[in-house]
């Protein structure tokens, strides 16, 4: 640029011959440095001289101070470039090659590459090793033929639009940068170029990773999707209990499952051994502890049917003294049911602990009302009542936990189950007739000495807990008529048991509260 401003032009060349080439310099410089009084003159006459200045393009330039800037780092960035004759706007290229000091600064000075020199058709930036996205101000400077950005870190898209503005562009080299890869809509921009412009760019292709994708989508995405849907195959036929509850049948179990809660049926989770069953304790994925009766017995495909039928309708059973069938497992190899685990000793074993009479009522009274909740909400389920088959919840509470379903006269025969049950619960244990372990024998055993003589056959251990002998003749008595097959018309409904079980237990808790009271603290 030439100034026809004597002072203006000694006061830039004064700045010029006292800047320094470090960076530091150069930004204070053009922060503290204003420009003259009459610079706007200056600028017009420059203006007339040379129209095709960028600055030209108003009638009168409004930001003096930015194109007085621009004049002192234009000459500085001449001389930099080693252009030889520096006097004016004529120079030819910016070469900043290997100056990665000072390169950053030149491309942040945005109001330079505004105004960028017509004459300046090369621009060499390369093995600056800059870091950033592309240098979007370059391109504002549209007249140029060469543009070398190579071994730099430049990163991100390239800004496609603003290249086709650059018509006059006739060689370019990006390589040895991280740019993100063209779209294939845009590759045809790479056509004008030699390839070696681009090498290493980021923007090619990368024709082994396309290969990779290839095959993996060839071959590697179909194996992908048969192992998945063979895993998936797995879990849903073998393993279950891995999906979510929405997706699993709530109470349908599998051998695997069933391995997996006894630690491969392992003899320490072996509870019992008995004729046809093994009975197993387990844990479940979801830490619940069950209780696995597992039938070793043949059976034919429709008595598999029956069974598989019987399992739906006792899962559904709720009820405070019912052991809780969690569910069933019915394959070719292993066919099970699956309840609640209940740390609690059977009836069987609790008596032998000599337990006070009110306490035996309470749980007569437990297990009379499981049945009546059986006859009046699931009337074809029957209960498989003995002293070995009632368990004890946490809280102590009596659990039924043998079920079967039957349409054949139900009714007399739970009554008579729990006859004999009710028998068992206060006899004397230690008697020839009890350890027999039949149930006509007990019966008739005990029918030979009511009403004359109860107290042979009753339990020594109760008088001392608080019974009279007006409770246990009634509770004898009833025993009996439940028992008593002779004519069915005389035995006492499930409600009538209820009631009277009931109306015993609410006197004894009544009248013999002092002496039960005792009796716990010494059979506990």
């Amino acid at each position: 640029m030439a100034f026809s401003d004597p002072y203006t032009a000694f006061f830039l060349t004064s700045v010029l011959l006292s800047s320094v080439v470090s960076s530091p310099s150069v930004i204070d410089d053009l922060n503290t440095l204003k420009p003259p009084p009459d610079f706007s003159v200056t600028i017009s006459n420059n203006c007339l001289k040379n129209p095709s200045l960028r600055y030209c393009n108003k009638n009168i330039p409004t930001d003096l101070h930015e194109i007085f800037k621009f004049s002192i780092v234009a000459s500085h960035l001449c001389k930099e470039s080693n252009n030889g004759d520096c006097s004016g706007d004529s120079f030819t290229k910016i070469d900043l090659r290997n100056r990665p000091k000072i390169t950053p600064l030149y491309l942040s000075f945005a109001f330079f590459w505004k105004y960028c020199p017509l004459t300046v058709l090369a621009i060499d930036l390369s093995n600056n090793s800059i870091k950033g996205n592309f240098p979007s101000d370059i391109l504002k400077c549209t007249q140029v033929q060469s543009l070398d950005l190579s071994h730099n870190k430049f990163n991100g898209d390239i800004p496609m639009e603003d290249f086709s503005l650059l018509s006059n562009l006739t060689l370019l080299n990006l390589s040895y940068n991280h740019f993100s890869e063209l779209s294939i809509s845009d590759t045809h921009f790479l056509e004008q170029f030699e390839s070696s412009s681009f090498l290493h760019s980021g923007l090619l292709p990368d024709h082994q990773k396309f290969k990779i994708k290839a095959t993996f989508f060839l071959v590697g995405f179909p194996i992908f999707v048969i192992l998945t849907v063979v895993s998936l195959g797995w879990i849903c036929f073998w393993r279950p209990d891995f999906l979510p509850s929405f997706l699993r049948h709530q109470h349908k179990f599998t051998p695997s499952m069933l391995k997996a809660a006894t630690s491969g049926f392992s003899q320490r989770n072996l509870v019992a051994k008995l004729a046809e069953i093994d009975i197993y304790r387990g844990i479940l994925r979801d830490e619940t502890e069950v209780r696995i009766e597992i039938y070793r017995d043949k059976i034919t495909s429709e008595q598999r049917k029956e069974f598989v039928e019987e399992c739906r309708i006792l899962v559904q059973l709720d009820h405070k003294n019912l052991v809780r069938v969690l569910g069933w497992c019915d394959r070719r190899n292993l066919r099970a049911i699956v309840t609640e685990w209940s740390d609690g000793v059977n009836i069987e074993r609790w008596l032998s602990k000599s337990p006070s009479w009110n306490k035996r009522l309470k749980i007569l009274v437990g297990v009379v009302e499981g049945m009546c909740y059986l006859k009046h909400q699931w009337p074809n389920v029957v209960c498989d009542l003995k002293a070995s088959s009632v368990l004890f919840s946490e809280d102590q509470a009596p659990l039924i936990s043998r079920f079967g379903i039957t349409d054949q006269n139900k009714d007399s025969r739970m009554v008579y189950m729990f006859g004999v049950f009710l028998l068992e619960m206060i006899a004397n244990r230690s008697s020839p007739n009890v350890l027999k372990g039949g149930k006509s024998s007990i019966v008739e055993w005990v029918r030979m000495h009511y009403p004359d003589n109860i107290w042979v056959v009753m339990d020594a251990r109760i008088k001392k807990t608080g019974m009279t002998y007006e409770q246990a003749s009634q509770i004898i008595g009833l025993g009996l008529m439940c028992t008593d097959l002779s004519n069915d018309q005389q035995q006492p409904s499930l409600h009538q048991i209820a009631k009277t079980v009931k109306r015993i237990y609410e006197s004894s808790t009544v009248f013999g509260a002092p002496n039960h009271k005792q009796s716990d603290s010494e059979t506990d």
